[in-house]
């Protein structure tokens, strides 16, 4: 018995000098955790800020910053078991979530391509919210952006959610990348009509419809065609998405209404 007490006293003592001479080791490991921590969350707090300024999909920013701050929580939390001495169990955990996290994104490839595809488009966007596209078959509004999709609204009203590899994937067209967007209409003109007369009363009918540019961006009425009796003409007009204020297609509609209406007196007179 007496043998048995002197055995766990000495193990005990061994214990205990083993942990008094791994104090400092274990203080500096937890003073690197904690100073890993402070750091982690004020670098978020900064990289949140930055990138909503600079994105406009919040949802997106606050992904990437807590992202970032995971990275460099892990960073630290290694660095703190290397302190230890424990260098070899990080490189156990290190190897063991690479082979964990490619077993996961072989399954999910589709998602983790979209999700790949939404960080690629954040920081270099073809598009802006409110920016009317075409991708494909697909020609809308945008309305939003988030990891996975893009979000469409087309123009008879429904909302198409198109995977981010898609757009990254295929030639995408922006008809409003700097807020100009130009429409054509084709008109006929009879061969008794005087073309520069028509042409000019085309082309001031135009440019008193509401929403046309009248500056920056001049109407044009060009002939582009010839036909029996005819002269087919392409009246090209301007309109500022950004500061418009009802929708494009009425200012198309309006635009081809005045060129009837600029045509009836032409043939009246």
């Amino acid at each position: 018995m007496n043998t048995f007490l002197r055995d766990i006293r000495h193990e005990t003592f061994q214990y205990y000098d083993a942990l008094v001479a791994m104090m400092p080791k274990l203080m500096a490991a937890i003073l690197v955790a904690l100073i890993t921590w402070l750091i982690a969350r004020q670098i978020r707090r900064i990289s949140d800020r930055g990138l909503k300024r600079q994105m406009e999909d919040p949802l997106l920013a606050r992904f990437l910053a807590n992202l970032l701050r995971n990275v460099i929580i892990i960073i630290g939390f290694s660095l703190a078991l290397k302190t230890l001495g424990l260098g070899g169990i990080t490189a156990g955990i290190l190897a063991g979530a690479g082979i964990t996290a490619f077993v996961i994104g072989f399954a999910l490839r589709d998602i983790g391509e979209n999700f790949l595809a939404g960080i690629l488009m954040a920081f270099k966007r073809p598009f802006r919210v409110g920016d009317f596209v075409e991708s494909g078959p697909i020609r809308g509004r945008v309305t939003s952006l988030n990891i996975r999709e893009t979000q469409i609204k087309t123009q008879d009203g429904k909302d198409v959610f198109v995977p981010n590899a898609n757009i990254i994937k295929n030639p995408l067209i922006n008809f409003t990348v700097d807020g100009f967007l130009r429409y054509d209409v084709t008109v006929s003109l009879p061969d008794g009509l005087d073309t520069n007369m028509a042409t000019g009363a085309i082309r001031e009918a135009v440019d008193k419809v509401e929403g046309v540019l009248k500056k920056r961006k001049r109407t044009r009425v060009d002939i582009t065609g010839l036909a029996p009796g005819r002269l087919d003409a392409t009246v090209s007009f301007w309109i500022d998405n950004f500061k418009l204020k009802g929708d494009a297609d009425q200012v198309k509609s309006g635009v081809i209404f005045a060129i009837k209406q600029a045509m009836t007196k032409l043939e009246k007179a």
